[in-house]
């Protein structure tokens, strides 16, 4: 007789969120339009409706105009088209010319850029991840021409939340702009208030329970323009990104961006109830426990953390034959364990860093998550720790 399936317990929301009920309702009544949304007759007409209705949402979260939205496929291609010296600003004097980047950026920065290699610096950060802003004036005063900076509002390893305020001060009295990943900011903190400073931001629809395959690029000011497209074609999103919109998900995009707007005030701090009540209970389990990033402002939903001598690996797979999915960081080394570039910025020990684990909660995270996952763990560090006696 087989035995009875183990429910699972899902608190991975930083790789990907659940699609929330709305969004996939308002994807696959999308499907069913027929008409593209350049066409000019009645169904054409139809499908442009439902794109612009979520271009709305979408700048309602960031608050800006609809018109400084163009949708992609993602924070990957967003990333890959902001990040080039070719943008434009009627009020700049001289070029961009180089591009710095903060240690602990997300792989699509660093590796998706579109500057020269001899024209880019890494800014470093300090111990508890935040950014080194005096290391930054200092890169911001070498050098010809304007700087342009990326900095990640939320880490999506860490959680930690960066001085993008003081950053962006800097960065435009070099007369330079900030392009910043906030992927990990809709849902869990006000995307309009902890991006104040940036010029350009980028998000992605699955992070917060829209579908895979949208996301935006946000131009937060409105005379900002990106002069070499990725994808050059028919002209679609005014001419900075080319291709038939992907109407379905990018309605899906736009209700879960309504929903993220409309729930954050308390969404925010229930978030940080579950992390809190993980972090202390967490505590009680391992005290030797390292929580990483503990010192800095985090975001609500995101606890990143290492027992001494137990490796990530054996007990992710633990964890996961007992039912509950997490991570050791970022999600985009093909479902490998990596050593985290964001913890060597911060100066953690390898062996330490070695067995990171993370847990991010979201829309559907309930207690009984929290009490499944300390169960899990506790249960898997202590069979660590007893194959390791016995050998």
């Amino acid at each position: 007789m087989a035995s009875a399936e183990i429910s699972r317990v899902y608190l991975d929301y930083n790789a990907t969120a659940p699609l929330r009920p709305e969004a996939r309702a308002a994807t696959l009544e999308a499907l069913d339009v027929v008409g593209n949304p350049s066409s000019i007759h009645a169904e054409g007409r139809r499908a442009r409706a439902i794109v612009e209705e979520a271009r709305r949402a979408v700048a309602a979260l960031a608050g800006v105009e609809p018109r400084q939205v163009v949708f992609v496929s993602g924070g990957t291609e967003a990333a890959n088209l902001a990040l080039t010296p070719a943008i434009q600003a009627p009020e700049r004097k001289t070029p961009l010319t180089r591009l710095i980047m903060s240690a602990g950026e997300h792989p699509c920065v660093l590796r998706g850029h579109r500057f020269a290699p001899e024209a880019t610096a890494i800014a470093p950060l300090k111990p508890d991840g935040r950014l080194d802003l005096d290391a930054l004036a200092e890169l911001l005063s070498r050098g010809e021409g304007a700087p342009m900076l990326a900095l990640q509002a939320g880490n999506n390893e860490t959680g930690v939340l960066q001085p993008l305020v003081e950053a962006a001060g800097l960065v435009h009295a070099a007369g330079g702009i900030v392009v910043c990943d906030s992927v990990q900011l809709p849902g869990r903190i006000d995307l309009a208030a902890a991006t104040s400073g940036a010029d350009f931001l980028f998000l992605s629809a699955h992070k917060f329970g829209g579908p895979k395959g949208a996301g935006a690029l946000i131009a937060m000011r409105p005379d900002l323009a990106i002069e070499a497209p990725l994808l050059r074609g028919g002209g679609q999103e005014r001419g900075a990104r080319a291709g038939t919109e992907n109407v379905a998900a990018i309605a899906g995009f736009g209700a879960a961006a309504r929903l993220a707007a409309a729930e954050i005030e308390r969404e925010a701090p229930r978030l940080a109830v579950l992390r809190d009540r993980l972090a202390q209970r967490l505590r009680e389990t391992a005290p030797e426990a390292v929580v990483f990033g503990a010192a800095a402002p985090r975001l609500p939903n995101t606890l990143a953390f290492a027992a001494p001598g137990a490796a990530a690996a054996t007990l992710l797979i633990a964890l996961d034959l007992a039912g509950v999915a997490v991570s050791s960081g970022s999600a985009c080394s093909s479902g490998k364990v990596t050593p985290s570039h964001v913890l060597a910025a911060m100066g953690v020990e390898p062996g330490l860093a070695a067995g990171a684990l993370r847990v991010s909660f979201g829309w559907a995270s309930r207690d009984e998550d929290v009490d499944r996952f300390v169960a899990a763990f506790g249960q898997a560090l202590a069979g660590l720790r007893r194959r390791r006696g016995a050998a």
